[in-house]
């Protein structure tokens, strides 16, 4: 535990009091998720690329042809912000646009080879990181893991 500066009451750690396990689990979620970006977002800093744009790319290899708002929503991201981080990867040459067959006014996107090679390099970088999250685990405890997060994420209409 440490001191607050302002306040005597010792603030814990993470991992200790409420934030460890007697803690909420909305919370102790959140707290993960926080601590999980702050490793991606150092360990993609060495390529140049944010957890933003690594999920844009990834969705875009796994689902080519998407539209920017289809992107938007399997990487949980803002219209507005793909659209930024689209721009920036199209300069960069990791993407380019096209417009739809039948409706012009739809743009489909699609990886180039430039972004697959970005991609790899990215990957190289968060599999480590991914690593970390399940060291200790057994394959039965990653898949109840993965069980449980997808769960979560489909009791809430927000985007299935």
């Amino acid at each position: 535990m440490r001191k607050n500066a302002v306040n005597v009451t010792p603030i814990p750690n993470a991992g200790e009091g409420k934030r460890g396990q007697s803690g909420h689990i909305g919370y102790l979620l959140r707290q993960a998720e926080v601590a999980h970006r702050q490793r991606m977002e150092r360990a993609l800093s060495a390529v140049g690329l944010t957890p933003p744009q690594f999920a844009v790319l990834t969705m875009l290899v796994a689902y080519p042809g998407a539209s920017g708002a289809d992107v938007a929503r399997l990487s949980l991201l803002t219209p507005q912000t793909v659209s930024v981080i689209v721009g920036n990867l199209e300069r960069m040459g990791a993407l380019r646009r096209r417009r739809h067959t039948t409706h012009g006014r739809v743009l489909q996107m699609d990886i180039t080879d430039d972004g697959k090679r970005l991609l790899a390099r990215c990957r190289r970088s968060v599999d480590g990181v991914e690593q970390e999250l399940l060291d200790g685990m057994s394959a039965a405890e990653e898949t109840a893991i993965r069980r449980w997060l997808v769960h979560i994420a489909t009791l809430s209409p927000f985007d299935r």
